[in-house]
């Protein structure tokens, strides 16, 4: 689809009264959000079959539709109720047994032959190769581990009974992640990963109208009783767009996930992963390569970087999953490779850089080096990390890093006096005693003083949670 005009979908709103009944969330008529059973209703059970595939290269991506929507000030109002006010299937025989539902899900894993296929249009040139200087960059002393006096869920921010009914709004109904940056003075970009629409249902995001990805943008500077989302990008009316488009191909392109975002004057960047497929070893992912995209239009479209790219060589490569943060005049990538069980590396580029991959220094042995290759980069956190989460505190001067460690099966907070170390031992914020099927740990960029802010995902609820953890003096 593509279209050359920016349509307004203006939502009706409904005329009938809210009937208020005790609850939480933007409106007294949404019952309390409960975390689901670790026993779901509905359990979905992939079954990969082998294809041989005839793969075109990739055809140029098609102009984005973009609608702007025009929501009710009132948020206890639906605004689509035509698209999203859907009657509950019966029960089936095993829920009305007790038990879970047991669903196979037939699902074409990709064996690719080259083939031909249409132009995809010309590529700008790669940017000049450039040799960047080998510089000095010792670690410092390091920082006591931080004290976490008290861990509190404050929200559910995303799906069915939300503090933003994100499932009526956008059709949002299950989604994951929410990575966070100042996207504008004032502003927060929140990107998520995965996400359903009608017929979702956990664990994970089963359900129709997959998208690789979606993005919402706040202005709620009180974070005390959640994050207020006053937009999503959209393609139509209560639709959140993807943005970062995917081939959906199981073992070629399975979907693309968002790692970090952040905002340099006008233009926003966020680092991305090509997803080959999840199907790999236990507590793993097979990447096709890391990269980053960038957008001139605030959020509304974007474009992937032919060239800023990591690709994964023999499944080793490093900064498949990375989180990138600007600091003075350099861009700090730090990154792993693609599992949830790898250690953590450093790179810093220049801003104006930023998408020239031959200006990339790594850090190496207490050197800032031109080199690139896993084995050449020294880890600044040893293994595992998962999901990194890493910014600047300017108020305190200091470094913070949140991951899942799942060797500690918790999500842990570090902290550092410089980028690239030594940083503190890791601390427990929330762990799977807490949260079961936890992952995520991504840190709100107006955490302030003794009050972390970060999301977390359960498979299990598969949607976004803000908790607050209270750091000691």
């Amino acid at each position: 689809m593509c279209s050359a005009v920016d349509p307004v979908a203006v939502a009706a709103p409904k005329t009938e009264p809210v009937q208020v009944i005790p609850g939480v969330g933007p409106c007294l008529s949404d019952p309390e959000p409960v975390h689901e059973d670790l026993v779901p209703e509905t359990l979905e059970v992939p079954i990969p079959y082998p294809v041989v595939t005839v793969l075109p290269p990739p055809a140029p991506e098609p102009t984005p539709v973009r609608t702007k929507m025009q929501l009710p000030i009132d948020p206890c109002v639906n605004p689509c109720p035509d698209l999203t006010d859907t009657t509950e299937p019966p029960p089936s025989l095993a829920n009305r047994l007790g038990i879970p539902e047991i669903l196979l899900r037939p699902n074409p894993f990709h064996f690719a032959v080259p083939g031909p296929g249409p132009d995809p249009g010309p590529v700008p040139p790669a940017p000049p190769r450039v040799e960047p200087p080998t510089e000095s960059a010792p670690r410092v002393p390091g920082r006591a581990a931080p004290r976490i006096t008290e861990v509190v869920e404050i929200a559910k921010l995303t799906g069915a009974n939300s503090v933003n009914r994100t499932d009526k709004r956008w059709q949002v109904d299950g989604t994951d992640l929410g990575i966070m940056w100042e996207s504008a003075p004032g502003e927060i970009a929140t990107a998520f990963g995965d996400t359903v629409g009608r017929g979702f249902h956990p664990p994970g995001g089963m359900g129709g109208d997959w998208r690789s990805n979606v993005l919402a943008f706040s202005t709620d500077r009180d974070l005390s009783d959640g994050i207020t989302y006053d937009s999503m990008v959209t393609d139509d009316r209560c639709h959140a767009a993807e943005v970062l488009s995917s081939r959906k191909l199981d073992n070629v392109e399975i979907t693309t996930i968002p790692t970090s975002g952040f905002a340099l004057g006008d233009r926003q960047y966020m680092s991305y992963m090509s997803m080959r497929t999840w199907n790999s070893v236990p507590g793993t992912f097979y990447t096709n390569y890391g990269g980053i995209a960038y957008s001139d239009d605030h959020g509304q479209t974007w474009t992937k970087d032919p060239h800023a790219r990591w690709d994964n060589i023999f499944g080793l490569a490093n900064f498949q999953v990375a989180a990138m943060v600007p600091q003075g005049e350099h861009v700090y990538m730090f990154g792993t490779a693609n599992t949830r069980l790898g250690a953590v590396g450093l790179a810093r580029v220049a801003k104006d850089q930023l998408l020239n991959t031959s200006a990339y220094q790594y850090w190496s042995a207490g050197q800032w080096r031109a080199v690139g290759s896993s084995g050449e980069v020294s880890p600044i956190v040893d293994a595992p990390a998962a999901e990194l989460s890493v910014r600047y505190d300017a108020e305190r001067q200091v470094w913070q890093m949140s991951y899942l460690d799942t060797g500690r099966a918790a999500i842990v907070v570090r902290e550092a006096n410089a980028p690239q170390g030594e940083w503190s031992g890791g601390t427990p914020t929330v762990s799977i005693a807490d949260h079961a099927e936890l992952y995520g740990g991504f840190i709100h960029p107006w955490s302030r003083g003794r009050e972390l802010y970060f999301t977390i995902s359960t498979w299990s609820d598969y949607n976004v949670y803000l908790m607050r953890a209270t750091l000691a003096d």
